[in-house]
């Protein structure tokens, strides 16, 4: 490619609204998960947050975040020292939004395009959806009351033995 046709191409690539970002938020939406776009509140604008978890997702290119050990995040060949800086800066970013996100209190999860691609889709998309039920249990975990010596788990009548109710 030309420098003119690199810098068009870089210049299409969106930053909102990309298909592995409206897969996840399709998916989430059709479970009955309902969550707010990049909200500006937070640390790194998640691309999807669920207030109701205190969770937010953050669904990454490979290419852009530098996925370790994929095969899509390779540094381009031409401007190498550009790239390499700008994929560590990236990172770093990242790690530090993650790093702030925990200290408010929020969980977050990193989604990786690779994972979405079509065999992996479905097993990425039902972890996701675990892993918000877990975390929503925890949230709303009610403990119960210890039990006493002598005392009946039964919240109602106490059990009568059989045929004691006829003999009333």
């Amino acid at each position: 490619m030309t420098e003119e046709q690199r810098r068009r191409c870089m210049q299409a690539v969106k930053s909102k609204d990309t298909k592995p970002e409206m897969l996840v938020r399709k998916y989430l939406f059709n479970r009955g998960f309902r969550y707010r776009l990049n909200y500006p509140g937070l640390p790194g604008h998640p691309d999807i947050v669920l207030a109701k978890f205190k969770t937010v997702i953050f669904v990454n290119g490979c290419f852009w975040h530098q996925h370790d050990g994929c095969k899509m995040a390779r540094i381009p060949k031409t401007n190498v020292g550009f790239w390499k800086k700008k994929f560590e800066r990236n990172k770093l970013r990242d790690s530090l939004e993650r790093r702030q996100l925990a200290a408010m209190g929020w969980h977050y999860i990193t989604i990786w395009e690779c994972q979405l691609s079509p065999k992996n889709r479905q097993r990425t998309l039902e972890s996701l959806e675990n892993t918000l039920s877990r975390i929503f249990l925890d949230r709303y975990r009610i403990d119960s009351y210890p039990i006493e010596d002598g005392e009946t788990e039964i919240a109602a009548e106490p059990s009568l033995a059989y045929g004691a109710l006829n003999s009333q």
